[in-house]
């Protein structure tokens, strides 16, 4: 047993990512992509300590939520439906009633404040920067899923943000007008007694496809990337589904907990309220990071044999990819994306996108898009072919980084130093007049 669940083990988190695509059958394929697709998202929902980040974006809601309720309030009374808001908001914190008084009687009580004297401009740039805020850390946890290092800019931002904040309040009416509509209609087709459990049952599945249609428009707008539509169509109904599944047993299981109320007293709606926001959460960045699992499966090939790879190696496909570069820049040949250097030459792609970042950093390479519409990044050489030698990319990656250390290499060590100097400078000696491009 012991045997069987070893290689059970070792075939998915090993054999499964080495695995050639062309030698597998279709089903066989699709098997495996779900496997390894589930895997990775839970490796890196555990390794990444989503829960943690679900709890950082926990108590930054907390703090935020009320100036957010405060705009979308305002933007309803706008438009002559807060009414409507307040139902849906109660309808969405059921279970929590308490918890939702308390809401709307913080949102009336901000909205007037805001009305009085000097405050309406300290206010009103407290609740822009409050929004802002909370919209940025969860574009930024969302980010680091994805592993985007940029995030959007200032501009893009507020424009960004507040757009979505216009719309939200339109959503959630038609949201509710949907709901209406629809349970008018049942009492109508009450008479139809075959019709009428299945426009029931429809009608019970208009939650979980709102949910759903939301956090599948979260898990694409949010990330400051390209995500593909596809890709996020069956995390966002699996998210849905957990989040409605979960504001059932919330909402069934408020007899159990009611000893809170003998506990705590009023002051109970909090606690209850911080692990309905903790789990919701959680079940957001879960969704996110299948999303990313499921759109980047190809780049954790090999991933294992990247992560243990050893120095001399790395070296290699350094020099390698750089000799492969230089090759077809002096042929005036179209410049290597990332994807054509992994496919064409059988290099991980995680292992590329590592290699090419490290010659970028080393100022051997730089990013070029070849195609405006379609923004491919390719990448050429940034100094002269004629003078970029074996030696001179070795040399670069030996060397990049600090040495400013208490070390004493001029006296008690310089017998160790003097070593490796000697030994690089051997090295050098045989291979400063190699160029990569005629290797």
């Amino acid at each position: 047993m012991k045997k069987w669940i070893y290689k059970l083990w070792k075939f998915i988190t090993e054999d499964i990512w080495r695995d050639s695509e062309t030698d597998l059958t279709k089903s066989k394929k699709g098997f495996y992509y779900s496997l390894k697709t589930l895997y990775l998202c839970i490796d890196r929902f555990v390794e990444d300590r989503l829960v943690v980040k679900a709890s950082a974006l926990t108590y930054s809601t907390l703090l935020a939520i009320v100036p957010i309720l405060a705009i979308l309030f305002a933007i309803a009374r706008g438009f002559g439906f807060d009414r409507m808001m307040e139902d849906q908001l109660r309808l969405n914190l059921a279970g929590q009633g308490q918890t939702a008084d308390y809401m709307i009687q913080f949102v009336n009580r901000y909205l007037a404040q805001t009305k009085n004297g000097v405050f309406i401009g300290v206010g009103l740039i407290l609740l822009l920067w409050t929004v802002i805020n909370l919209s940025a850390n969860i574009e930024d946890t969302f980010n680091q899923i994805w592993q985007v290092k940029k995030g959007r800019t200032l501009f893009r931002k507020i424009t960004d943000y507040f757009s979505m904040f216009l719309l939200m309040p339109i959503l959630i009416v038609v949201s509710g007008g949907l709901s209406i509509f629809t349970s008018t209609e049942l009492k109508s087709m009450e008479t139809f007694e075959l019709l009428a459990p299945f426009v029931k049952f429809m009608i019970q599945l208009i939650p979980f496809v709102f949910t759903s249609m939301m956090f599948i428009a979260l898990y694409i707008f949010m990330p400051n990337t390209k995500v593909k539509f596809l890709h996020a169509i069956i995390p966002g109904i699996l998210a849905g589904t957990a989040f409605q599944g979960f504001q059932f047993l919330y909402i069934g299981s408020q007899i159990s907990v009611s000893k809170y109320n003998a506990i705590y007293g009023s002051f109970a709606a909090l606690p209850l309220f911080l692990f309905w926001l903790q789990v919701s959460w959680t079940i957001c960045l879960f969704g996110v990071q299948l999303t990313y699992a499921a759109q980047n499966i190809k780049n954790f090939n090999y991933d294992k044999d990247t992560r243990n790879i050893s120095r001399r190696y790395r070296d290699f496909i350094c020099i390698l990819i750089m000799s492969l570069i230089a090759k077809r820049f002096e042929k005036g040949g179209k410049p290597y994306t990332a994807e054509e250097l992994s496919n064409n030459h059988h290099i991980p792609i995680r292992l590329t996108i590592q290699v090419l970042s490290t010659l970028q950093d080393l100022a051997l390479i730089h990013e070029d898009v070849t195609d405006e519409k379609s923004e491919e990044i390719a990448y050429q050489p940034s100094l002269d072919i004629a003078q970029i030698t074996v030696s001179m990319v070795i040399h670069k990656i030996n060397t990049y980084g600090s040495e400013s250390f208490r070390v004493d290499k001029e006296h008690q060590f310089n017998k160790q130093w003097k070593a490796l100097t000697d030994y690089e400078g051997t090295y050098d000696e045989k291979m400063k007049n190699v160029l990569v491009k005629d290797l």
